[in-house]
């Protein structure tokens, strides 16, 4: 009789180191000059001095997932763009603060042993942590076939930044009647809402994952789905060395409730903001998806970020230098709206107008 081991549990050992030594590769192509490498140790080392003469520092964390964007790539069997996604959600949010990002952790489940899988998503990582400027300092695998399904996997991340203390973009103290509110474009539905489109989608209007879309250049439907989200660390960065770091009054991440309840997370007291929503063009993406299912607006707009992944605010004289740092050939940013004084002691009220 064979006593109980690892494998007949369901994990192969050998497959697993293996997939294990692929790792170090890929996370030395995200190396910055603050790694203090330390092979095989429990945690990684990072050195704050090594980014810049530092007077008084203060670290900003993040941590988010990729939700069910994730049933999508398992369906698909697409996992390559879900770790971009990840480290998005990340570092976005740490931005809307100043930050600037310095490194970043990782956390994958999985159901069974899956070297290609892991591969890809730890890719997506990597590929994420260098377009964001961020060191993947180490990570987390964990094997539990007791705790998902067969081809099941979840993710989590964890974002560290620093700002100077007296550099903190806090919206609260900076936004004023006055300012613009300038809208930077997102990819598309970014990493939220996606129960809703996976109904609208996948049960309500019968496509498959593998379908071709004709509006959509004949990519299917999986792909237009797991297009990532984009990540704004280069415009944020430009954004500061245009205009100085005391005229950027505030930065909004659109995630989950859409526009208006993100603007509020960051509004003081005494302004209000009125939106303009036909001063921007609506990506065609949420349109088929609001087609398929009749959603109501109103709806979309609660939900999904309708096509502004980042929203700045600043001073209105230098909305131009603005529009200029934060903008792309593919996505030209735009003025949406602007902050006026409010009738009302409570902060927060977003308008959403046309």
């Amino acid at each position: 009789m064979t006593g109980l081991d690892y494998r007949s549990a369901g994990v192969d050992l050998d497959v697993y180191e293996q997939a294990m030594k692929r790792l170090p590769a890929l996370m030395d192509a995200t190396r910055t000059p603050g790694v203090i490498g330390l092979p095989g140790g429990f945690a990684g080392l990072f050195h704050l001095g090594s980014v810049r003469d530092w007077k008084d520092p203060v670290l900003v964390s993040g941590a988010d997932g990729v939700g069910t964007k994730l049933r999508v790539a398992i369906d698909a069997r697409s996992y390559s763009t879900v770790g971009i996604d990840l480290v998005a959600m990340c570092v976005n949010d740490c931005l809307c603060l100043g930050a600037s990002p310095l490194f970043f952790l990782d956390y994958i489940a999985m159901d069974a042993d899956n070297p290609e899988l892991l591969e890809q998503v730890v890719r997506g990582i990597t590929d994420g942590c260098c377009e964001s400027g961020a060191a993947l300092l180490g990570g987390e695998t964990a094997i539990m076939p007791d705790m998902y399904a067969s081809g099941d996997f979840d993710l989590s991340g964890f974002c560290i930044g620093a700002a100077e203390r007296s550099e903190i973009i806090d919206g609260r103290e900076r936004i004023e009647a006055g300012d613009v509110v300038i809208g930077i474009p997102s990819s598309g539905f970014h990493s939220n809402g996606y129960s809703l489109i996976r109904k609208a989608v996948f049960e309500h209007a019968g496509f498959r994952a593998a379908d071709r879309l004709d509006q959509f250049d004949g990519r299917t439907v999986g792909e237009v789905l797991l297009t990532p989200t984009r990540i704004y660390a280069k415009q944020v960065a430009a954004l500061v060395e245009a205009v100085g770091n005391a005229n950027v009054h505030g930065i909004a991440h659109v995630t989950g409730g859409g526009i208006a309840e993100n603007l509020k997370r960051i509004l003081p007291s005494g302004v209000e903001v009125a939106i303009d929503r036909n001063s921007w063009k609506l990506p065609m993406v949420f349109d088929w998806v609001r087609n398929l299912a009749e959603i109501d607006s109103a709806e979309m707009y609660r939900v999904f970020n309708m096509g502004i992944g980042l929203v700045v605010f600043a001073p209105e004289p230098l909305a131009d230098a603005v529009l200029t740092a934060v903008s792309t050939d593919d996505y030209p940013a735009t003025v949406i709206g602007k902050v006026l004084d409010s009738t009302s002691d409570s902060p927060g009220n977003v308008q959403l107008n046309g």
